[in-house]
């Protein structure tokens, strides 16, 4: 009878902790460690909950992983770059702290970037402070609202214009103050109500048989995290081993469909929601938007609105790492780069919107213990042209008074790329739900106006009237920081465009990229003043 021989220097994951943090000086928690595991990073040793590594192991990551990333990236991308803006320590939880996961957006940067130019700390890079508390901050690329929420709890004043009517309701969403009483109620009420909505399609059947079907397929091709341990120490190639079992699954998925005689697609295509989602997962979806409709309070149904947009961009029928990019609508089960094993399309909301109705109240009490009352406003329109003044006096006349008094201190924003991203596309699926008007003609830079000459010329012309209309509402010594990648060095054309110089300028790696395509890639944020 053969005995395995366990390695020495075994740990459980809290001395692992402890080891970790004193080895990288900074705090490392057993999700990092689980997660290390999960995606055969390091090797799982033990069994019914009694989880070990192998300190040898986790010292031979962390050497490869930190030192020489930094190293490789610098070589590539130039020593200029600043290792200390790529926030490498901050944990995903930390990033993506309270309301800023309240809604996905593609593009955002990390709330860290905007809170180390707006506080008034210093450092050796940063050597003076640029705005203070009761500041007004302007954004015109504002996004999913991430620079307003952190001017939010800094206690400065924010002022975010953007084209697109959606992402101001993402951004009203998250800083709306709410009854919570109010707010459980109308959750629980939806949920409910979504939890019991049936057709009559056999799905639910079919996704029992099926899940089992998948639990048992994946443990024995796909054991967990054994095989995401072969694939990354490359003994097994992933390409071919997952074609094989995909087509190997691919029957049994096929005869469930057949023996419940499940309807796929949708009768139609004339929009992203007949396009990309499973028959019944549309049913469900206008089911809850019907529902929706009934909720009086305009705060509580916007909230809701948002919950809703959340789940059924999670359930469109796409492959798990094609979310940000959307290429065509997978509706039989495949193999899962992103997971390692083979997954299924989604058949129902209900989950989903559980999940995430769960996970926006306990995000939104979080923020209430910090938000200020510190004014803000969202303004749906194009920057170029916005008279942001005359916005803000519609909205509030408090605020405006002391907009008209104080004026907007300064600028931190990251207009789009060029080339890079439909904005309004990234959202289809709210537009075609909600009814909102689409404005794609009037964003700057979109991906559909692609990167060459005319382009580029397109965007200069484009930013430097932001940044021109902006200086209207400012004060004359502002500063403006805006984020970008810019390949083609079109700022210092933008900057003389809008009667502004360079300054300073920070170039930062992007690290944390949810595309499968995980080359070095930096930003810049470039610091501007009056000409």
């Amino acid at each position: 009878m053969s005995t395995t021989i366990l390695p020495k220097n075994l740990v459980n994951l809290q001395e692992a902790c402890l080891w970790a943090t004193k080895f990288l000086h900074r705090e490392i928690s057993p999700t990092n460690i689980s997660y290390l595991i999960q995606y055969g990073k390091v090797k799982k040793y033990g069994e019914n909950g009694s989880t070990q590594v192998n300190i040898r192991d986790l010292k031979k990551y962390y050497q490869s992983f930190n030192g020489k990333r930094e190293e490789q990236w610098k070589e590539k991308l130039g020593n200029d770059l600043n290792w200390e803006l790529s926030f490498d320590h901050i944990r995903e939880k930390d990033s993506t702290k309270h309301i800023h996961r309240l809604h996905p957006y593609k593009g955002k940067f990390i709330p860290q970037l905007v809170e180390y130019f707006l506080d008034d700390h210093t450092d050796k890079f940063k050597t003076q402070s640029f705005f203070k508390k009761g500041d007004i901050i302007l954004d015109p690329f504002s996004g999913s609202g991430t620079a307003l929420v952190q001017a939010n709890e800094l206690g400065m004043h924010a002022i975010g214009a953007d084209v697109s009517k959606f992402n101001c309701t993402i951004t009203d969403s998250k800083l709306l103050d709410y009854d919570f009483d109010l707010l459980v109620k109308e959750v629980s009420i939806l949920k409910n109500v979504i939890q019991s909505f049936e057709t009559k399609n056999n799905v639910e059947q079919f996704e029992r048989e099926l899940l089992s079907e998948l639990c048992e397929f994946n443990k024995k091709h796909f054991p967990s995290p054994q095989f995401k341990r072969d694939v990354y120490t490359k003994k097994v190639n992933e390409n071919i081993f997952g074609k094989e079992k995909e087509a190997e699954f691919l029957k049994i998925y096929n005869s469930l469909i057949e023996k419940y005689k499940i309807k796929l697609r949708q009768n139609k295509n004339d929009n992203f929601l007949d396009k990309w989602y499973i028959k019944n997962t549309r049913d469900e979806i206008d089911f809850a938007f019907e529902q929706l409709k009934k909720v009086k309070d305009e705060k509580i149904k916007r909230i809701l609105a948002i919950i809703l947009s959340r789940t059924i961009r999670s359930c469109r029928a796409t492959t798990h790492s094609d979310l940000a990019t959307l290429k065509e609508p997978q509706l039989t089960a495949y193999y899962c780069f992103k997971h390692k094993k083979i997954c299924k399309p989604l058949f129902s909301i209900k989950y989903w919107f559980a999940r995430y109705a769960n996970d926006t109240i306990v995000r939104l009490r979080e923020f209430s213990k910090i938000r200020t009352d510190s004014h803000w406003a969202t303004i749906s329109a194009d920057s170029r042209t916005v008279d942001i003044f005359g916005e803000i006096k519609k909205r509030s006349s408090k605020f405006f008074e002391f907009l008209q008094k104080q004026k907007i201190r300064g600028i931190f924003s990251s207009p789009p790329y060029v080339g890079q991203i439909d904005y309004h596309e990234q959202h289809a699926y709210a537009y075609d739900l909600f009814g909102f008007k689409r404005k794609d003609k009037l964003e700057i830079g979109p991906l559909y106006k692609g990167q060459g000459i005319v382009a580029r010329e397109s965007y200069i012309d484009g930013i430097a009237k932001v940044l021109l209309n902006s200086r209207k509402f400012m004060v004359d010594d502002f500063d403006v920081f805006l984020v970008a990648n810019d390949k083609w060095n079109l700022y210092p054309s933008i900057a003389k465009k809008a009667g502004m110089k360079i300054v300073n300028q920070y170039k930062r790696p992007v690290l944390n990229r949810t595309e499968r395509d995980k080359n070095p890639y930096s930003e810049i944020i470039f610091h501007l003043k009056k000409l």
